[in-house]
């Protein structure tokens, strides 16, 4: 017994299969990359292929752990580019024990929205003119079809391959992992009404699909993850103490002050795909340095 409470047998990913969308950059590259040093083979997915390579390239170059780097160009609003990749990987590996569906865009912004001194706040009507106009069906439809819509089809597209995971490695179960957003959670709209509404439709969506598989008898775990002020494309590249509220746009201060880390990120991932997350289904871990604590939240 005392030799499966290791560090390397706890959190042991040698072996293990996984893909990650949008893992070329951000948050899906923190994820992607401690999957890897870690021992898993981690197919990194996205649109931009010179972008996929490159980071697996350098990661293969640095010879960072014992896994790899695998890039995939896969569009998650396609189903035909869904259905190319599961192919790819079930003729190559058969199998697959983690899926991380990471991959999401903003919405469409409406900045005035927190500003009281906009011309837009003179009236009801002018507010909700200014809402309406802000933004047509497409626009929502496109970030939903990225934030929310991807999620259902990759996850049901690559259903066999993880169930045939769990079967792979004794006492273990597949998982699959949502990075969703406190944004999901958040009573304020931080100016982004359609993005944030996707993010509540996507934990609702990961406790449906962990509910449903369940009682199904299947054998695949299904989490969120919803990560607060984090560096990235959609973001900044960077961010230093003294913007986090800013890009956060929260009415009360983080308490941490300062963005959250890759170390950080990858572990709460590592943890929920791993031996020791197997007891772990249907659950959306926050890790935003304390935003929903103190900010109007449904959590």
């Amino acid at each position: 017994m005392s030799q499966t409470l290791r560090l390397d047998q706890l959190f042991n990913l040698h072996g293990r299969v996984a893909l990650v969308t949008g893992g070329g950059t951000g948050i899906g590259w923190m994820i992607a990359e401690g999957l890897a040093v870690n021992g898993a083979k981690v197919y990194i997915t996205g649109r931009r292929k010179q972008v996929l390579e490159q980071v697996a390239g350098k990661f293969a170059q640095e010879n960072k752990g014992d896994g790899s780097i695998v890039p995939l160009v896969l569009d998650v609003t396609d189903k035909k580019s869904i259905q190319a990749a599961q192919e790819l990987i079930a003729a190559k590996d058969g199998r697959l024990h983690i899926l991380v569906n990471n991959a999401g865009q903003t919405g469409p912004l409406v900045p005035f929205l927190n500003d009281p001194n906009a011309p837009e706040h003179k009236s009801p009507e002018t507010l909700g003119r200014a809402l309406f106009d802000a933004a047509s069906y497409d626009d929502w439809a496109g970030v939903f079809g990225v934030n929310t819509f991807s999620i259902y089809f990759l996850t049901t597209a690559f259903l066999g391959l993880l169930a045939t995971g769990s079967a792979d490695v004794p006492g273990y179960t597949s998982s699959v992992i949502n990075i969703t957003s406190i944004s999901g959670f958040n009573k304020i709209a931080q100016c982004q009404v359609a993005y944030n509404t996707t993010k509540s439709a996507a934990n609702h969506l990961t406790k449906m699909f962990a509910t449903e598989l369940a009682l199904k008898k299947i054998p695949v775990r299904v989490c969120a993850v919803a990560p607060g002020v984090y560096e990235s494309e959609m973001t900044y590249p960077h961010i230093p103490p003294e913007m986090v509220d800013k890009v956060g746009k929260n009415i009360v201060p983080v308490p941490a002050h300062r963005a959250g880390t890759a170390q950080e990120m990858a572990g709460t991932v590592i943890y929920l795909v791993s031996p020791s997350g197997c007891y772990t289904n249907g659950q959306e871990i926050i890790v935003d340095g304390g935003y929903t604590a103190v900010n109007p939240a449904t959590r």
